[in-house]
C-alpha cells in the first residue's frame, strides 16, 4: 500500500518526529551571589515562623523532677518553654540545631539547662551571658525562668545565631540579647570584665572554656559550666591554666542530669588573655 501524503510533501511518520523531538530548554545562569541571595530570602522567610510551629507539650515527670529540686514553674513559662522547644525542633529539620529527640527534648534539654537555677539562686546576679549559645541551651531556658537577669546569648555561626535572634522576638524576651561573635574576639565584643554569671553547656574540654569565659567575668564572678562524667578529670588537668587565669573551681555539683563546675574569677585577668 502506498503512503498516504499530505500536502507540501509532509508524512504521518516526518510529523510524528517532529512532534516527538526533544526540546532542549537553554541553561539558566544563576551567578553564586543570586543563590545566596535566594538562599537567605527562604532562611529569613522560615525564620519568621509564621505559621508558628506546634509547641512540644510538657513532660509532667520532668516539671515533678524540676518540682523536687525546689524549681516552681510559672504557667507563662512553662508555656514559653513548650514554645521554645517547637521552634527548635521545627528549625532542626533545616539545620542541625540538636541531635536530642523530641520525645527526649524536656529530659535531656529543659531539665538539663534548668539544672543551673539552685547554683543561680545563690547569686548575687543581674548580668549574664550563654557562651557558645547553639540552639539557645542553656541561655533561652534560664532567660525564660530568670527574666529578672539581662542575657547574652553569645554564638560565632551566623544561621545559628539568626536562630537566635528569631527565637527571642518570637517569644518576646525583653531580656535577652544575641550576640553574633567568637568568644575569643573579647576586645571586638564590647564587653568588659563586667558579667556576673558565665553558663556554658556542651562548649569542649573545662580548661580552654574557662580560658574563654574568664576576660568578661567581674572580679568574683563565677562560671557555671554543665560537664558530664569526665568533669573531675578535665578541672585536673585546668588546674595550671585556671591558676594562670587567676581563676579556681569552687566546687561541683552532681545533678541528675549532669556535674555543674563552679569556678571563681578571683582577681583581674592577665593582660594576654584579651583579644
Amino acid at each position: 500500500m502506498s503512503e498516504f501524503h499530505f500536502p507540501h510533501g509532509h508524512s504521518r511518520k516526518a510529523e510524528a518526529r517532529v512532534a516527538t523531538a526533544p526540546v532542549v530548554a537553554k541553561p539558566v545562569d544563576v551567578s553564586d551571589a543570586e543563590r545566596h541571595r535566594l538562599r537567605e530570602q527562604e532562611l529569613e522567610t522560615w525564620l519568621q515562623f509564621s505559621p508558628a510551629p506546634d509547641a512540644i507539650a510538657r513532660d509532667a515527670a520532668v516539671v515533678e523532677e524540676l518540682r523536687a529540686q525546689g524549681i516552681e514553674l510559672e504557667e507563662s513559662e512553662l508555656l514559653l518553654l513548650e514554645r521554645y522547644l517547637g521552634l527548635l525542633f521545627a528549625t532542626n529539620a533545616r539545620f542541625n540545631l540538636t541531635s536530642i529527640t523530641k520525645e527526649d527534648a524536656w529530659q535531656r534539654h529543659v531539665l538539663d539547662s534548668l539544672s543551673l537555677m539552685p547554683p543561680l539562686a545563690s547569686l548575687e546576679v543581674s548580668t549574664a551571658m550563654d557562651i557558645g549559645s547553639g540552639g539557645g541551651l542553656p541561655g533561652i531556658p534560664l532567660a525564660i525562668c530568670r527574666n529578672d537577669i539581662q542575657w547574652t546569648l553569645l554564638e560565632a555561626t551566623a544561621k545559628k545565631a539568626r536562630f537566635l535572634i528569631a527565637v527571642v522576638e518570637h517569644l518576646g524576651l525583653k531580656n535577652v540579647k544575641v550576640l553574633h561573635a567568637r568568644a575569643e574576639t573579647t576586645t571586638k565584643n564590647g564587653i568588659g570584665e563586667e558579667l556576673d554569671v558565665i553558663v556554658a553547656r556542651a562548649v569542649g574540654a573545662f580548661g580552654p572554656l574557662a580560658q574563654l569565659a574568664v576576660p568578661y567575668l567581674r572580679i568574683g564572678g563565677v562560671l557555671l559550666a554543665i560537664k558530664g562524667e569526665k568533669a573531675s578529670e578535665e578541672t585536673e588537668a585546668a588546674k595550671a591554666r585556671l591558676h594562670a587565669l587567676h581563676a579556681q573551681v569552687i566546687n561541683q555539683i552532681r545533678t541528675r542530669t549532669n556535674t555543674i563546675v563552679v569556678m571563681e574569677k578571683m582577681r583581674k585577668t592577665p593582660a594576654k588573655y584579651f583579644q
